[in-house]
C-alpha cells in the first residue's frame, strides 16, 4: 500500500504548534488519528530539526504502558523527560484510557516549555467532552477518512478506477490494503458492528440495541433525503413498535452523531435568512460505512455522490446547510431546494449536485433553485461527467465531480 499523506491535517497541526493550547484530535475510529501524530506530525517535527529526546511520545493502547493510565504515575513519567527549559512535544495516544485525564493535562499547561497533542477514541472522547473538559483549554482539530483526493493518492490505479471503488467501500484508511471485496466489504461490517456500535451501547447505556440498528439503517437509507425524529419515530409505530418514545429515538440520533458516524444538516432559508428546524437531512462520514450498513444495497449514485460532496466541504472547513428558496408564483408559495449553502468567513457558495446535465430542460430543472436566490454568491452545479467546466447563461458554473474533489481551489474556478 502506498503512504497516505494526510497534508490537510498535518498543517492544521503545524498551525497550532506552540500555541499555548492543547492540540485535541478527534474523528471516527480508524479514520487515521493515531498516524498523524506519528509518523506524520513527529517526522515533521524532526525534520525541523527537533531532538528525538525533546518528543514526549505514549501510546496508552499498549499494554507495556499499561502502568500510565493512573493519572500521577503518567504525571510523574512526563517531568522525569524533562531535563531542560527548551521545548518538548507532548504526543499521547488513547487518551482517554487514562483516569481524570483531564486534570493531567490541564496542569502541564503550566509548563511554559511543553507543547501538548493528544488523540482520543470516541467511546469515552467526543466534542462535548473536548467542550467540558477543557473549557477553553483546548484546540480541536477533527480528522476525517480519506478524502477522495487523498485516497486517489494512494490508490494503485488510475482516478476513475478509483471513484468506482472510492464510492463503494469508502475512504477508511485501511480499506486500502483489502484485496478482494470479499475482504472490504467485510471489513466495514466488522468494523462498525464491533467497534462502533459497541461503543455506543458503552457510553450511552443503550438498552434497546434493536432500536439503535434499525435507526442506524434508517439513516442510512435516508441519505440525501429529508427526514426528522418525528418521522423516523412514527415509522417506528406504524412497524408495530409499542415501547418506545420520541424522546428515545432523539437521544438515539445524538449518540450516533457524537459518535462521528453522520452529521446532521440544518436547513436554511436562503432568503427569509433564517433557519427552519425541522426537517433536516443526516450525511455519514464516510460512504463505505454506509454502503456496508445496508449490504451495499441502495447504492442511488445520486445520493452517493451529495454524501460524498457535503464531507468533502466538511473536510475544506466550511460550514454547510441545506438551502430553502421560497417564491410566489400566481399568488402560489413554491419551495425549491438547494443541495448545499456553504460558508467560511465571508465566504458563500450555492451547490447543487446532478448526476447530469444531458438536455437543456435537464439544465434548466437543477438551475431553477439557483437562479431564485437572487443574490451575488457564487452558484455551482457538480455533475458526474468528466467535462470540462462551463457557465450556464445565467452564469451558473459546471463542473465535473472530479475536478470538484481533485482541485483544492476548485470553488474560485
Amino acid at each position: 500500500m502506498k503512504e497516505i499523506k494526510r497534508n490537510l491535517y498535518l498543517n492544521r497541526l503545524i498551525s497550532r504548534k506552540e500555541n499555548g493550547l492543547i492540540k485535541i484530535i478527534t474523528g471516527i475510529r480508524r479514520c487515521g488519528k493515531s498516524y498523524l501524530l506519528d509518523p506524520l506530525f513527529k517526522n515533521y517535527l524532526i525534520s525541523e530539526g527537533v531532538e528525538k529526546d525533546h518528543i514526549i511520545k505514549l501510546e496508552l493502547d499498549r499494554i507495556e504502558n499499561e502502568k500510565y493510565h493512573n493519572p500521577k504515575a503518567l504525571n510523574e513519567y512526563i517531568h522525569s523527560k524533562i531535563k531542560d527549559d527548551n521545548m518538548y512535544y507532548i504526543l499521547l495516544d488513547e487518551i482517554q484510557l487514562v483516569k481524570e485525564f483531564e486534570y493531567v493535562l490541564n496542569g502541564l499547561l503550566y509548563e511554559k516549555n511543553l507543547d501538548i497533542y493528544v488523540t482520543g477514541s470516541n467511546s469515552k472522547f467526543l466534542s462535548s467532552d473536548v467542550i467540558t473538559e477543557f473549557r477553553g483549554r483546548g484546540d480541536q482539530v477533527k480528522v476525517s477518512p480519506l478524502s477522495f483526493s487523498e485516497f486517489v493518492l494512494a490508490f494503485d490505479g488510475d482516478k476513475y478506477e478509483a471513484w468506482n471503488e472510492y464510492v463503494t467501500y469508502g475512504g477508511m484508511p485501511l480499506i486500502l490494503s483489502k484485496k478482494t471485496d470479499e475482504e472490504k466489504s467485510l471489513y466495514l461490517k466488522e468494523l462498525f458492528e464491533q467497534t462502533y456500535i459497541k461503543d455506543i451501547i458503552e457510553r450511552n447505556n443503550i438498552q434497546r440495541i434493536d432500536i439503535l440498528d434499525n435507526l442506524i439503517n434508517m439513516l442510512a437509507s435516508a441519505v440525501g433525503s429529508l427526514t426528522n425524529p418525528q418521522k423516523i419515530y412514527d415509522t417506528f409505530k406504524s412497524n408495530g413498535e409499542k415501547e418506545i418514545s420520541l424522546n428515545t429515538i432523539n437521544s438515539y440520533i445524538s449518540n450516533i452523531e457524537d459518535s462521528f458516524i453522520v452529521n446532521k444538516s440544518m436547513r436554511y432559508d436562503i432568503k427569509g435568512k433564517k433557519y427552519i428546524q425541522t426537517p433536516q437531512k443526516y450525511y455519514f462520514s464516510d460512504i463505505g460505512l454506509r454502503n456496508a450498513r445496508l449490504n451495499f444495497r441502495q447504492q442511488e449514485e445520486n445520493h452517493l455522490m451529495e454524501n460524498i460532496i457535503y464531507n468533502e466541504l466538511l473536510i475544506r472547513g466550511f460550514n454547510v446547510d441545506v438551502g430553502v428558496v421560497e417564491t410566489r408564483e400566481n399568488n402560489i408559495r413554491k419551495q425549491f431546494e438547494v443541495d448545499f449553502v456553504c460558508n467560511l468567513g465571508n465566504r458563500r457558495y450555492y451547490i447543487q449536485s446532478a448526476l447530469n446535465l444531458d438536455t437543456p430542460e435537464k439544465t434548466l430543472q437543477e438551475s431553477r433553485s439557483l437562479n431564485n436566490i437572487g443574490d451575488s454568491f457564487k452558484k455551482i452545479i457538480v455533475v458526474k461527467d468528466n467535462i470540462k467546466l462551463w457557465r450556464t447563461e445565467d452564469g451558473i458554473v459546471v463542473m465535473g465531480i472530479q475536478e470538484f474533489l481533485l482541485n483544492p481551489n476548485s470553488l474560485e474556478l
